[in-house]
């Protein structure tokens, strides 16, 4: 009987250890599950600053992006100083071209007045050279009236 009482006092210490044991490892398992959910919210939250810090490089990429295409735009024009000393150079052509097309204007208008006084001239020459051909029209008909009218 005491072999009996001795083997059912080592069971229940078995039972009692293995029991003891069992609430340690719940409380392992607790503490590893509460670890993991640790873990899955740091996880959560390092996965939403990640999104953010994602969303901001985006921008950031496609802010670099239109700066880059701008800039190339701006290479492709002169700068200020060239295009003021162009315009410059552009506003002394178009005086001198404006000088050159008022002196062009004033000579064509002489020769318009010249022309308009040779024309004139000319009229008058033609006018002179036929009042001239009709004088000697009329001085031959008198000639030839005097010739057939011998005087008496």
């Amino acid at each position: 009987m005491l072999s009996t009482l001795s083997q059912c006092e080592f069971s229940m210490g078995k039972t009692l250890l293995v029991y003891d044991m069992n609430l340690r490892e719940m409380e392992n398992y607790e503490k590893i599950y509460k670890e993991i959910e640790c873990s899955i919210a740091g996880a959560h939250e390092k996965i939403a600053e990640c999104k953010k810090q994602i969303l901001q490089a985006k921008r950031i990429r496609k802010n670099r992006q239109e700066y880059d295409a701008l800039a190339k735009v701006i290479q492709h024009h002169p700068d200020r100083h060239e295009t003021l000393k162009e315009l410059e150079a552009l506003g002394k052509e178009l005086e001198h071209l404006s000088h050159i097309k008022e002196s062009v204007e004033d000579k064509l208008e002489l020769r318009r007045k010249q022309f308009h006084v040779l024309l004139s001239t000319i009229h008058e020459l033609q006018q002179t050279l036929e009042n001239d051909e009709k004088l000697s029209e009329v001085e031959e008909a008198q000639e030839t009236s005097m010739e057939a009218d011998p005087k008496p």
